[in-house]
């Protein structure tokens, strides 16, 4: 049997459930927190939620971000505020989704959808502009050939975002801080960060949440 000894490892794994997915027809799902690629979302009257302040450009740790403000034209306004993002692009070659440009927004602009299959044949295609970045009329991501899309990659875009306040209190889970979006409205929080709370409580309250945090919570913070 010296000769067959090799084949043992093989005739282990034949009768096994095969672990194999039928990629690309079908993906598997990604994690709430996945970051792939970005989308400029818009308000549910469709306004733009980009006020061209270029936070997201100086946070961004791979210079990939150009923004340009521009004045609200007032006989048809782009934006609720003042200015609106005139001039957005993201290259390709350097972002690193690294979601510190979600995170420093203030309005909720942009967010990443969980689509990573995306590749160039040429840089002017890894360079995407306001055009490729902005939500179509229904919310959703602006399709390119380029892309791999299959239907649901936009549907939970930067779940993370949405778990706790900006500072990380636990306290603040469940408790909604964002507006609604185009074609999805207000989203829900994401749940999971603090412990399940008891049957019949609800979100924390305000004053709760300003409490001093305890010590574990320091720890963790």
């Amino acid at each position: 049997m010296g000769r067959w000894s090799g084949f043992n490892v093989t005739l282990s794994q034949v009768f096994k459930k095969k672990l194999t997915g039928d990629y690309p027809k079908h993906k598997r799902p990604k994690p709430e927190r996945f970051h792939g690629r970005h989308v400029l979302n818009r308000y549910e009257d469709g306004m733009e939620k980009c006020i061209g302040c270029e936070l997201c450009a100086g946070v961004c740790p791979a210079k990939c971000i150009y923004v340009r403000g521009s004045d609200n034209p007032p006989e048809s306004p782009v934006s609720p505020g003042e200015r609106y993002g005139f001039v957005y692009e993201i290259n390709y070659l350097r972002c690193i989704h690294c979601d510190l440009c979600v995170e420093a927004c203030p309005t909720e602009a942009i967010t990443e959808t969980k689509l990573f299959e995306f590749s160039f044949s040429n840089r002017n295609d890894a360079i995407y502009t306001k055009r490729e970045l902005l939500v179509d009329d229904n919310g959703r991501a602006q399709r390119q050939p380029w892309e791999l899309w299959l239907g649901g990659e936009d549907d939970h875009t930067s779940a993370w975002m949405r778990a706790t306040a900006p500072s990380g209190q636990v306290a603040f889970e469940n408790t909604v801080a964002w507006s609604g979006e185009l074609g999805f409205g207000v989203r829900a929080p994401e749940r999971g960060q603090g412990a399940a709370p008891a049957s019949g409580e609800g979100a924390p309250s305000r004053a709760s949440a300003s409490a001093e945090p305890d010590d574990e919570e320091v720890a963790l913070g």
